[in-house]
């Protein structure tokens, strides 16, 4: 819960820390000889983060971080002086919204256990409205009768003079519904705005806060249908089977009489794209048509007033792609290309008019950086950086990479070497495999291959096949493979690196975080030969447990989500023992390498369990194991305290059983 600090304090603090080089704009020389940052400035939290613009643009609203607290802060840009501020405490912060200019929505979450309403180590979110002329906070959904005070969707804000606030919510009297509900900004109430069964999915809004699509899943069916506003009614205007990939209700379309869908319609796919594409959807008609841009976004870009589409994006290794249909944005990204020659801006947050937005840069030299830039007054001013004790000269050179796997298909990554190396020979390397799987890393910084090269290690961090962002046929060539391909198109990086004479093939470790975690510990029990020693993070070790713990979870057993795991991990059905072939807590006995467990208590995404079920089998069978247990800890390490500690872990063990020096 936020709770009032606003004194005037944080604004010389902020300033001063902006304005003394919190962005690497002007580099220092570069150095051969680096003095280290200590651990700690790599495992905290970012020091700032979500950096909102007003929609005037004329304020700022951003978290800063000290220790395990974050505070929002509130600024007023013409004056630079501090408007407002809350503690948030250790909440978990996962989005800001400007509710008009006076007021702000935020958003966290934590893990709760509510036995009575059958909730058992779940993530539940929350919203608290932050007024700070009246020094005064509201619960989202507060004292509202017969409704649990939780979020169910992502809140919906609706600019205009008077902004609203809708949400799903759950109401104690109808249990089999999931409503929508919209928000009193003065008293944090709930009222009903529009029935929803907890078969819908996805919704699209208008500037008036109705929906105008809406779709449905029946996991039983495995059906997916589209529903458009007709009337005071919805008509259902497309259905489509969907075991798996169902599609999803993105956002208006550009001219407002329209919804975006992102699907998969090979029979509507334009030749050579790879992706499942975005499609407009003609409200009025029902009509189809894919949405093109000079290439295939993996994401959409809305204006903040009209909600309609006005771009899109693409991350590549050179960095973010945009296009933009919308001749304001177009000009406003043209701009900041300008000024950010040579680099790879992202857009955060801009204002209503376009004119004014949020940057974010890290990369060469820089370790994270949020830039200002200001149209009218044609400036762009620093406004702080994420890691700021990671100076300049400590930030590790990053290049992209590829290399061809064992049976020809193309890999792409990214390779960290050591700060102040110039020709990297010989280094000890670490493997940091990805989460997901379907996920993928980008170029940029990296706070965890950055620790790493800054004590000396070399660190691979490749986009194996099943990894996002590579086209569907890459991302399909992962099926199945885990503890296969998966796992060896980490090796052959290994073998490739040894080969250019980049590393030391005999000293070699493996880490990684979740389906990382899995692939650390796959590499010493499956693929053997390779690894000096393991670190898995919340990694899975028992895959046939893992499957029947996700098939517990739901409604039905055989619902979207163990299917989506028995796909990828190439099971049969529920209770196939053909993954314990590829479980390494069932190959314990043959691990080739010590391992180092890290599993945070409060996981929702892969239970504790799982580090529980290695650890046990690996000292069965005399192994050498290490298991450290993160109190209060998620999946994500969104815990400063416990982040610091699986890092000072990690580096011990790496240092233990494969020295850089």
């Amino acid at each position: 819960m936020l709770r009032s600090v606003f004194h005037g304090g944080l604004t010389a603090v902020f300033l001063a820390a902006s304005l003394a080089g919190g962005m690497a704009s002007t580099p220092a020389r570069a150095q051969q000889a680096v003095a280290q940052a200590p651990l700690s400035a790599y495992g905290a939290l970012p020091s700032l983060e979500m950096v909102k613009l007003s929609p005037s643009g004329q304020r700022l609203a951003f978290i800063t971080v000290t220790g395990e607290d974050r505070t929002l802060v509130l600024l007023d840009l013409s004056t630079r002086e501090q408007i407002g501020g809350a503690g948030i405490g250790m909440a978990k912060v996962r989005d800001l919204d400007w509710l008009g200019e006076d007021r702000i929505l935020v958003t966290t979450s934590k893990t709760e256990n509510i036995p009575q309403l059958g909730i058992v180590r779940a993530e539940l979110f929350s919203s608290q409205i932050y007024d700070p002329g009246r020094n005064r906070i509201v619960e989202a959904l507060k004292d509202t009768r017969d409704v649990f005070p939780m979020l169910f969707s992502s809140a919906e804000v609706i600019k205009g003079e008077d902004p609203e606030v809708l949400v799903r919510a759950y109401a104690f009297s109808n249990p089999d519904r999931l409503d929508l509900f919209r928000v009193d900004l003065q008293s944090g109430r709930g009222t009903l705005a529009e029935v929803m069964g907890q078969n819908v999915t996805d919704f699209v809004l208008d500037t008036a806060g109705r929906s105008l699509a809406r779709s449905e899943y029946d996991s039983r069916s495995q059906e997916w249908s589209l529903h458009l506003r007709q009337g005071g009614g919805f008509r259902e205007t497309w259905e489509t089977v969907a075991p798996i990939d169902t599609p999803n209700l993105i956002g208006l379309g550009l001219n407002g009489d329209s919804v975006v869908i992102a699907a998969d319609r090979p029979d509507m796919s334009q030749a050579g794209r790879e992706d499942a594409e975005f499609f407009d959807v003609n409200l009025a008609t029902g009509v189809w048509r894919a949405v093109r841009f000079e290439f295939n976004p993996d994401g959409l870009l809305f204006h903040p007033v009209t909600r309609r589409l006005i771009g899109a994006t693409r991350g590549t290794d050179a960095g973010r792609l945009y296009a933009f249909a919308d001749p304001a944005a177009d000009s406003l990204w043209a701009s900041i290309r300008g000024a950010f020659a040579g680099r790879s801006p992202e857009l955060v947050s801009f204002s209503d008019d376009l004119r004014k937005a949020v940057v974010y840069t890290s990369g060469p030299r820089d370790s994270g950086s949020y830039h200002l830039i200001n149209l009218d007054a044609g400036r762009v001013t620093p406004v702080g950086g994420a890691y700021v004790a990671i100076t300049p000269d400590r930030v590790a050179p990053v290049r992209a990479v590829s290399y061809t796997a064992a049976d020809g298909l193309e890999i792409h990554g990214y390779l960290t070497t050591p700060p102040g190396v110039t020709d990297p020979t010989g280094l000890p390397l670490v493997v940091l495999a990805h989460g997901g799987p379907a996920s993928h890393d980008v170029m940029g910084f990296d706070w965890w291959a950055q620790a790493m090269a800054s004590r000396g290690y070399a660190v691979l961090q490749p986009n194996f096949r099943g990894s996002t962002g590579y086209g569907d046929a890459f991302r399909e060539a992962g099926y199945g493979e885990w503890g296969r391909k998966m796992q060896t198109d980490l090796s052959d990086g290994v073998r490739w690196l040894a080969e250019q004479g980049v590393i030391d093939a005999e000293r070699v470790c493996i880490v990684g975080a979740s389906y990382g975690g899995y692939a650390a510990l796959a590499g010493p029990t499956i693929d053997r030969g390779v690894y000096r020693c393991a670190v898995s993070v919340a990694g899975v070790s028992d895959l046939r447990v893992m499957v029947e713990e996700e098939a517990s979870r739901g409604a039905r057993r055989e619902n979207s989500t163990t299917r989506y795991w028995n796909r990828f991990m190439g099971a049969d059905g529920l209770g196939d023992r053909s993954l314990d072939a590829r479980s390494p807590a069932r190959l314990a006995a043959q691990a080739d390498a010590p391992i180092l467990l890290i599993h945070g208590r409060d996981d929702t995404v892969v239970p504790i369990d799982q580090s529980r079920i290695m650890e046990r089998a690996l000292r069965q069978a005399g192994k050498p194991v290490e298991f450290i247990e993160l109190e209060g800890e998620d999946h994500g390490l969104s815990r400063g305290a416990t982040r610091e500690r699986m890092l000072t872990e990690t580096m011990r063990f790496l240092q233990a059983h494969n020295p850089a020096n």
